[in-house]
C-alpha cells in the first residue's frame, strides 16, 4: 500500500487534524501507511499529496467522547509526533475501546505523559500570568496586558479560567503561541505568534513590596521552589528578580 502524507501546521489543533484524520480512518488506512508531518519539515518524495479534508462533524465510527477529549489535549503539545501518535490511538481505539485504560501500553504511556505535561502547564499558567495595567488615556474602562510563554498549545485550555476570573476588566494575554483577548463580552484566542512585550505598571514597586512581606527565610526551600515555579518563568514575574538577593539572604540569616 502507498504512502498517504498529511502535511498540517505545527499548530494545527484538534479541529484541523480531525479532518484529516476522518477520512483516513474511513477509508481504513493504518497509522503504518500515513506519514504526519508539520509543515516547516521537508517532504517525502515518495508520499501521495494530503487527502482531502471533509467537513462533517461526526465520525461514523464509534469513537468515545473521552477518548476524543484525550486527543483534543494532546494535540496541544509541542512535539511534532502527536498528529501520528493520535492517529495511532485513534485508529487503536476503534478495535479497542478500553485502549485508554491500559497503562502499560507505549502509545498511551507517552500520549498521557504528553497530555499530563499539557495539564500542568495549564496549572502554571494560572499561577504566573501578571497583569500590568496598560488603560489608555480617556478610557472609560480600566485595561491590562500580560506576557506569558508556554511551551505547548495551551491557550484555549487556559481561555476559561481567565475569562471566568476577570470579568470587570479589558484584557490580554500575548504569548509566541498566540493570544487571549478579553473586552468584557467575549473572548478570543488566537495561534498567531506574538512578539515578546514587556509590560510594567506602576503596582510593579507594590507588588515586590507584597512578596518581599510574605517572604519567609525560615521556610525556605530552594529545590521546591524550583520545582513549583521552574526558573524558565521568573523573567516574567515582577517578584522573581528578587528571589537570588532574598535566598542569599535567607543563607546568610541560616549561617
Amino acid at each position: 500500500m502507498k504512502e498517504h502524507l498529511v502535511s498540517l501546521p505545527e499548530a494545527a489543533p484538534f479541529a484541523l487534524w480531525r479532518l484529516y484524520a476522518r477520512p483516513l480512518l474511513e477509508a481504513g488506512i493504518s497509522p503504518d501507511h500515513v506519514v504526519w508531518r508539520s509543515s516547516s519539515e521537508q517532504d517525502d518524495l515518495f508520499s501521495q499529496p494530503d487527502p482531502k479534508p471533509v467537513t462533517s462533524t461526526s465520525f461514523s465510527q464509534k469513537i468515545s467522547k473521552d477518548c476524543l477529549h484525550f486527543l483534543e489535549t494532546l494535540l496541544c503539545h509541542a512535539n511534532p509526533e502527536k498528529f501520528s501518535l493520535a492517529y495511532r490511538i485513534l485508529w487503536r481505539s476503534r478495535r479497542d475501546p478500553a485502549l485508554l485504560k491500559t497503562g502499560t501500553d507505549s502509545d498511551v504511556v507517552m500520549a498521557s505523559r504528553m497530555t499530563h505535561q499539557i495539564s500542568r502547564e495549564v496549572h502554571k499558567m494560572k499561577a504566573f500570568v501578571r497583569f500590568r495595567e496598560k488603560t489608555p488615556v480617556g478610557s472609560n474602562s480600566r485595561h491590562f496586558a500580560a506576557w506569558f510563554e508556554p511551551e505547548h498549545h495551551i491557550l484555549e485550555k487556559a481561555a476559561p479560567f481567565f475569562a471566568r476570573r476577570f470579568t470587570d476588566m479589558n484584557w490580554m494575554i500575548l504569548t509566541p503561541k498566540g493570544s487571549i483577548g478579553w473586552d468584557g463580552e467575549t473572548c478570543v484566542v488566537t495561534r498567531e505568534t506574538c512578539a515578546r512585550t514587556i509590560f510594567e505598571d506602576e503596582a510593579e514597586a507594590l507588588w515586590k513590596t507584597y512578596y518581599r512581606s510574605i517572604f519567609n527565610p525560615a521556610r525556605v526551600k530552594v529545590k521546591a521552589m524550583r520545582s513549583e515555579m521552574s526558573p524558565k518563568y521568573w523573567k516574567n514575574l515582577p517578584e522573581t528578580e528578587l528571589i537570588p538577593e532574598m535566598l542569599a539572604q535567607a543563607a546568610r540569616q541560616r549561617w
